[in-house]
């Protein structure tokens, strides 16, 4: 039977992250180095803007079979013909995503407190985000550090894909998936490093000796 979430390593982009370089450029570099899910989140842009930037993303990661996540716009992710979209507690109700997008092949819900897990939001969400692992300057609005020790706990309470997100990087990610997780999303290490698609390549090695440790 094929792994419904078979995605390891997921990178998160908007332009503003990649320090005056083409974000698409960025991406598809992080893809060759190992990245195989991709979202693209642009809180502050116009819609029309934000569109473009998806279909142009879009455009690229076709090309490598790698799947588009839109973060809560859902016109902007039918629109461009993504894979998925991705939303938090306080964003469009996934209730509402299905009602009206029949096709998403991976709805996504950040989890930022225990008690989500028990909402009908999360019941209809297809895996979830836990955020943040360690807080991080990019997300300013905190509610739980999750650590390892709440990734544990969320394991033992679903069967659903956990996406960790929060100051991940090649240091801990091995440590991170033994906790539990099954994809780790990352921002800063990736977007912001010299070489992404070396630093998505360590990442990814840290992935793949976690999960087939070598004996």
């Amino acid at each position: 039977m094929a792994d419904p979430f078979p995605y390891r390593l997921y990178l998160v982009i908007s332009e503003a992250d990649c320090s005056g370089r083409d974000f698409v450029e960025v991406a598809e570099q992080a893809v060759q180095g190992g990245v195989d899910l991709v979202q693209l989140r642009e809180k502050h842009a116009a819609p029309d803007e934000f569109l473009h930037k998806a279909e142009r993303l879009q455009t690229m990661l076709q090309s490598y079979d790698v799947p588009l996540i839109i973060n809560d716009n859902l016109d902007v992710a039918m629109q461009s013909g993504a894979f998925g979209i991705h939303v938090g507690r306080s964003d469009i109700a996934p209730a509402h995503i299905r009602s009206v997008w029949a096709d998403c092949g991976s709805l996504g819900y950040s989890i930022e407190h225990l008690d989500q897990l028990e909402t009908q939001d999360a019941e209809l969400s297809d895996c979830f985000g836990i955020s943040p692992v360690f807080k991080t300057p990019t997300k300013t609005d905190t509610i739980t550090e999750w650590g390892l020790d709440g990734i544990r706990t969320i394991r033992q309470r679903t069967d659903k894909p956990l996406i960790a997100i929060g100051r991940i990087s090649a240091d801990n990610a091995a440590d991170v998936i033994r906790a539990g997780a099954d994809c780790l999303a990352v921002v800063s290490a990736i977007c912001q490093a010299p070489d992404p698609k070396q630093a998505a390549r360590q990442i990814r090695g840290q992935i793949d000796q976690a999960l087939h440790p070598v004996r």
